[in-house]
């Protein structure tokens, strides 16, 4: 059996494991990254990057449906080649892996090691027959996609959204269930690309919206664009010997049941933890079996152990993991002198249409009565206008006792570029007062964003009028 002793051992070559990997070593420390997947990070292979390619595909298919209004016109219908589609799709996403696999083969072959990694104790590593001893750790494991015990009835029929972008052709049909980001997301795209669309939620829940009325808008929207059932009761799903039959009750009560070539489960992902053997640490957990930690050192408790990404169930967007990688990275190399690192303003975007964004804290988050909420919407905004892409609406959230910018919920055209503005004002501790003093082209999609900014504004005023 073969032994080893490193500074800092990486568990996972994903974003966050590289980051940690790199800040360690540029610390000087001796630091090894174990990865047993597949590599490329999940953004590369199956998340962010190929989700933009299907969509990108979508969108200018789309397009076409608003020539008419334009006063343009297209002889003969657009046909969407279904396998040039994924052929494209899977072409770029290798492009994309590509570049992250040569990063990855430019680490030192001595500190590269492939196999799945275990905690034997709060010291040593076991990957297969080698004994990593341990200076620091960083888990750095990323996830999985999380798939409700019903949907599995759906047999070989029933797929994740890694298992989309293997697609050598689109399909006459799906289901999605859930309608979070990696769903609408999906869903949307499939449809404007000729696919038969049926979206199933729980709840009434709608992206990562918490704001009621942001929420209810844009479950009309979609409502509008293809089948969707927000509140559905779904009885079974069961696999057919051509496809996946469906049998749920509607809002009214009503039973129906679809027949759909595949089930999509977009119903959340899971840490991956629990093939780690964390059983034979001292590290406390919570109820997921994730290490307890600082979200700003990224410590696990006291210990010499660190955790980054998508497996800590934090924030899983790739800017933050890359952020938390390189602070347990950097804190793994200097422990136990560990230091908080920055923490970015939160921004989270989803790239259906309208876009979803995210700034700073939700509704949901905030006290009754702390907060006042600006409102615009994109209706008759006069660049949203222009392009044909007038729908939403936004909510900006600030605090009645400074008037500093609290957050935003967005539902807009071009939202991911208002969601940078304001993400920045935020994090720079701007008041919407401040915020105002900034610079407004006319005519651009931003100009709602001062609409919004005003009325916050002008709701911060009468508040302060009435609390003398």
């Amino acid at each position: 059996m073969k032994r080893i002793e490193v500074d800092v051992a990486v568990i996972g070559a994903g974003t966050a494991g590289l980051a940690a990997y790199r800040a360690a070593a540029a610390a000087g420390r001796r630091a090894v990254i174990i990865e047993g997947g597949p590599g490329g990070t999940t953004c590369a292979r199956v998340g962010c990057m190929p989700s933009k390619l299907l969509i990108a595909a979508a969108e200018a298919a789309h397009g076409a449906s608003r020539w008419p209004e334009f006063g343009l016109r297209l002889e003969g219908a657009l046909r969407v080649d279904g396998r040039a589609v994924m052929e494209r799709v899977r072409r770029e996403r290798g492009r994309f892996v590509g570049f992250v696999r040569e990063g990855v083969e430019r680490i030192p072959e001595e500190d590269r090691i492939h196999g799945y990694a275990r905690f034997e104790d709060d010291r040593t590593l076991s990957v297969g027959e080698l004994r990593i001893r341990f200076g620091r750790a960083v888990i750095a494991t990323g996830s999985s996609p999380a798939v409700p015990a019903m949907l599995r009835e759906a047999g070989e029929r029933l797929l994740v959204n890694d298992d989309v972008f293997e697609w050598k052709d689109l399909p006459r049909s799906v289901a999605v269930f859930g309608p979070g980001v990696i769903g609408l997301e999906l869903g949307q795209a499939l449809h404007r690309l000729g696919v038969r669309v049926i979206m199933f939620g729980r709840d009434g829940l709608q992206g990562p919206f918490s704001d009621p009325t942001l929420r209810d808008y844009a479950i009309r929207h979609f409502r509008d664009e293809f089948e969707f059932y927000p509140h559905a009761h779904v009885q079974v799903v069961s696999e057919l010997p051509d496809g996946v039959a469906i049998m749920h009750r509607d809002e009214e009560g009503l039973e129906r049941r679809e027949v759909v070539d595949y089930v999509i489960a977009a119903t959340g992902r899971k840490p991956n933890v629990d093939w780690l053997g964390l059983e034979r640490t001292s590290l406390q957990r919570d109820e997921r079996g994730v290490p307890l930690f600082d979200r700003h050192t990224m410590q696990c408790g006291n210990s010499p152990i660190f955790i980054a990404g998508d497996a800590d169930n934090d924030v899983p967007l790739l800017h933050e993991a890359a952020d938390e990688g390189r602070i347990a990275g950097r804190n793994a190399a200097l422990w136990p002198d560990v230091e908080p690192g920055l923490r970015r303003a939160p921004l989270a975007i989803a790239f259906c249409e309208p876009q979803i964004v995210i700034v700073g804290a939700k509704f949901a988050d905030l006290a009754p009565g702390a907060f006042v909420t600006g409102a615009a919407s994109f209706e008759n905004q006069g660049r949203s206008r222009v392009m044909l892409r007038n729908k939403g609406m936004m909510h900006v959230f600030a605090a009645t006792d400074s008037g500093r910018l609290l957050g935003a919920e967005i539902f807009g055209p071009d939202a991911e570029h208002l969601g940078h503005l304001l993400a920045w004002a935020l994090q720079a501790g701007f008041t919407v007062e401040r915020t105002l003093e900034m610079p407004f082209y006319h005519p651009v999609v931003e100009e709602g964003l001062r609409t919004a900014l005003r009325a916050a504004d002008a709701a911060l005023r009468e508040h302060w009028k009435r609390s003398g």
